[in-house]
């Protein structure tokens, strides 16, 4: 596919201006319309590099000062001066959507299913009120109505830790037209980025990172004992291992009150080895009890209660980090199913979320490095267990 002419692009700039022009950018990449790989990198610098007089100044730019055996030598009017900004705004936009693309992609199941909640703080303290359960009295004729009481909880959530990366694109890279070198370093970084917060995620999801706290005490996840058992013996193969998960996560009782949670589980996370079983247990028209090949048949078949109850997704990550954070076999990860709301579960404590930021021009590292552009990307948040009596874990 031929470049995309950056010449029509400088029109748009100059008659719409930056922002508009970013937008519309934006737009067409979110839509899939355009892509970073349709630009010339040195194409948008010949086009928007200019002088302080607001000259197209590109060609002469590149040639003179991009090209290695030329550094150096760009010589300009007196009182001009080099203003890339139109094209650190445009060669920004376009670096900045191919790093949120590989951040987003829908192989981060997780990241899609655990909401993200805004925090300021380093880690902190989730007060809630707890249940004091079936405490309604009867009131006789003429008496007051008893005090409602309420008792204080709380939840700690883990420290959040920043990461990020920087995009480089050096004068070779603009000289040389390296375009598929910058793209793929956006790409990676937000490959990076993103694949660095989906496997936080999972370790919280598995139980491999353990960091529920409520009321001053750390518990596990996932437990066997207790109010809210949550973890059990289960490979799925047919309807009755689902129905059990729903009986387990039907018992878990209010650590206050010894009351029932009403849950009401929305999703089925499975690992590759096993979807297709999960798949055919929701997807089934029918379901039987009984023993069809016995000699006297009391074999019962009725429709499928299951069928279209939940969300299914399937996480490869899941199945890997099972076997090198809780170091579970192969064979025995393949029978890992989870039951629940994991909106509810968990949650991804944010700072910020991901963020792309321009270095200054006329930079240390311009002159040291033949760095013209740099493109920060990083985030902040953390991984939390906010309620386990959410989800059920299922294995061999």
């Amino acid at each position: 596919m031929p470049f995309i002419k950056a010449r029509e692009l400088k029109r748009m700039y100059d008659a719409d201006g930056a922002a508009k022009t970013g937008a519309h950018l934006k737009e067409a990449i979110e839509k899939k319309q355009l892509r970073l790989e349709d630009f010339s990198i040195r194409d948008l610098a010949e086009n928007f590099v200019m002088n302080t007089g607001g000259e197209v100044i590109g060609p002469n730019w590149v040639r003179e000062n991009c090209d290695p055996m030329n550094q150096g030598t760009l010589l300009l009017e007196a009182g001009d001066g080099v203003d890339s900004t139109a094209f650190a705004n445009i060669t920004g936009q376009l670096v900045f959507s191919k790093i949120m693309q590989s951040y987003q992609t829908e192989a981060f199941v997780l990241s899609g299913l655990i909401p993200s909640t805004p925090t300021r703080l380093n880690g902190e303290k989730i007060p809630g009120v707890a249940s004091v359960g079936d405490k309604a009295e009867n009131i006789g004729e003429g008496m007051p109505y008893p005090n409602f009481g309420f008792g204080e909880e709380y939840i700690e959530t883990p420290v959040t830790t920043k990461r990020g990366l920087i995009v480089p694109v050096t004068k070779e890279a603009i000289f040389f037209d390296r375009t598929n070198l910058v793209t793929q370093r956006a790409g990676e970084v937000g490959q990076f980025l993103g694949l660095n917060k989906e496997k936080r995620l999972v370790d919280v999801v598995i139980g491999a990172t353990n960091n529920y706290k409520r009321n001053g005490t750390s518990f596990n996840t996932y437990v066997t004992t207790g109010d809210r058992i949550n973890d059990q013996s289960n490979p799925i193969t047919d309807w009755t291992n689902l129905d059990a998960a729903e009986q387990l996560l039907a018992g878990i009782k209010d650590p206050n009150t010894g009351e029932p949670i009403l849950v009401s589980a929305d999703t089925i996370l499975s690992v590759p080895g096993n979807r297709r079983s999960v798949d055919y247990v929701l997807n089934a028209t029918e379901i039987s009890r009984g023993t069809p090949l016995s000699p006297v048949s009391n074999d019962t078949r009725f429709s499928n209660p299951f069928r279209g109850a939940y969300r299914s997704v399937s996480s490869q990550l899941v199945y890997l980090r099972l076997q090198s954070e809780l170091s579970v076999s192969a064979a025995n990860a393949k029978q890992y199913w989870f039951l629940g709301r994991f909106d509810r579960a968990f949650a991804y404590m944010e700072n910020w979320p991901i963020t792309v930021v321009q270095a200054p021009q006329n930079s240390e590292a311009e002159f040291t490095q033949d760095t013209v552009l740099r493109f920060k990307a990083s985030e902040r948040g953390a991984a939390a267990v906010i309620d386990p009596r959410f989800v059920i874990r299922n294995k061999n």
